[in-house]
């Protein structure tokens, strides 16, 4: 057999393993585990991913290009720098902005960035791994996003930059934050990890600040195991990102080939010799955070089942949100703002004050009923043990960010999660409050 031949046979092969590895399983309530979040694929990308494994080109290539490319049309932007995860994202992101490349412009250690507490940690960190002093401030009870007066509130002559998540899928108030930022000429960073698919005024959320970070853990909205990625719609930011994912190398050229520019050895850089090879000029403090050619191969097939998974997403939000809206003198439930579109990567339930019951009683009530739930993130990251003794400042108070860590959790509503795993969650709320103990202590009140 000829070497396509046997390509074909091995990939026809893979689509019968997943059919016997993977098969549909069957829920059975109170025994099969309703995840928070997961995997959603099929046999495309397990095809997908042998082919690249056949190819035997281990670090980014012919899949990686393509995915970049899909990728950045998908959101509405001029570039997508794929690397290793979505917390790299967020360092190169941060990093970039740091570079000497743009003047006076460039972020300097000591230099305030606004953000929230309510946070994932690596939202965060890189801000305090380059010098840089996180400034937070609280945010809404419901949407869990920070609130746009007390962005404003935290402004100093030191602020240089916003850094942003779209909290659990829900836009923040894109109108507010960028007109602050322009007024002010801070940079944007937009987490958009729990928010591929999310939309304000009808544009892609990850499309409006200088950079926007993506994840592709297995948490999130598409998966490539592990992968993360970096847009922007400017080109030097672009090359600026690529330089610290790729070693800080000065040089652009793609993986595998050399002198795009034409001038490799005919530069003078730093102290360096005239002449020396550009390829191993280095211009930042960098690493190595890129992917392998597998893994974008995953991407790839992802790709094309995303507005499938972003419908799944809002199905289910919407079936459990009209569930539990005869809880809410005991809930918090969540909410989006008019000019939102959630893809939602999770719906968080924030206990009221009032309760006759705590977050935690609830949360092992549902657990018990085999349904997975999760804290939002750190709750507070200036609670958290690595921030002590980090250089930080807090704007105003953290009061509501306080309530999210006390009384905050989330369950999943992702595409794995099917119309009869959502009515079980939505049971296991009801159930919880009807128990006898609990509906006495409510009639006394």
């Amino acid at each position: 057999m000829t070497k396509a031949a046997l390509r074909d046979q091995l990939l026809e092969n893979v689509v019968r393993y997943h059919a016997a590895a993977f098969p549909e399983q069957v829920f059975v309530p109170g025994e099969t585990p309703v995840p928070c979040a997961g995997r959603a694929f099929d046999a495309d990308e397990l095809v997908h991913l042998v082919d690249a494994a056949l190819d035997f080109w281990l670090t980014g290539g012919r899949y990686a290009a393509r995915f970049e490319h899909e990728f950045a049309r998908f959101v509405g932007v001029r570039h997508a720098v794929l690397c290793n995860s979505g917390s790299s994202a967020n360092l190169l992101a941060v990093a970039a902005l740091t570079s000497p490349k743009l003047g006076d412009r460039r972020m300097r250690p000591g230099d305030e960035v606004l953000t929230v507490a309510a946070a994932f940690p690596t939202t965060v960190f890189p801000l305090i791994q380059h010098g840089l002093v996180p400034v937070f401030v609280d945010v809404e009870l419901g949407t869990c996003n920070a609130i746009p007066d007390r962005l404003a509130e935290a402004v100093t002559p030191s602020t240089r930059a916003i850094i942003l998540a779209h909290t659990l899928g829900n836009p923040f108030d894109v109108d507010r934050v960028l007109e602050l930022a322009r007024r002010h000429h801070l940079w944007l960073i937009e987490d958009n990890c729990d928010a591929l698919g999310s939309t304000w005024r009808g544009r892609q959320t990850g499309s409006f600040g200088d950079l926007a970070t993506v994840s592709f853990y297995p948490a999130h909205h598409i998966t490539m195991g592990e992968g993360g990625c970096v847009l922007t719609d400017q080109p030097l930011l672009k090359t600026i990102v690529e330089s610290f994912r790729d070693w800080g190398r000065d040089c652009w050229c793609g993986t595998g080939k050399d002198n795009t520019c034409g001038q490799r050895f005919t530069r003078q850089l730093g102290g360096l010799p005239a002449g020396y090879d550009h390829k191993y000029v280095y211009s930042h403090a960098g690493y190595n955070l890129k992917l392998t050619d597998m893994q974008a191969a995953v991407g790839v097939a992802q790709l094309r089942k995303l507005p499938a998974f972003i419908e799944a997403r809002k199905r289910n939000w919407n079936r459990l949100h009209e569930a539990l809206r005869g809880l809410e003198e005991f809930l918090i439930l969540p909410r989006a703002a008019e000019s939102a579109d959630p893809s939602w990567f999770g719906f968080a339930v924030t206990v009221r004050e009032n309760a006759p019951f705590t977050r935690n009683e609830l949360v092992q009530f549902l657990e018990s009923r085999r349904i997975a739930t999760r804290m939002l993130f750190a709750g507070d990251l200036t609670r958290q043990p690595a921030f002590q003794g980090v250089n930080f400042r807090i704007s105003g108070d953290l009061a509501n960010t306080g309530a999210v860590m006390r009384r905050t959790f989330w369950v999943g509503v992702y595409p794995g999660l099917t119309a009869p795993m959502m009515d079980w969650i939505a049971d296991a709320f009801w159930q919880f409050v009807r128990q006898p103990d609990l509906a006495s202590s409510m009639a006394v009140r």
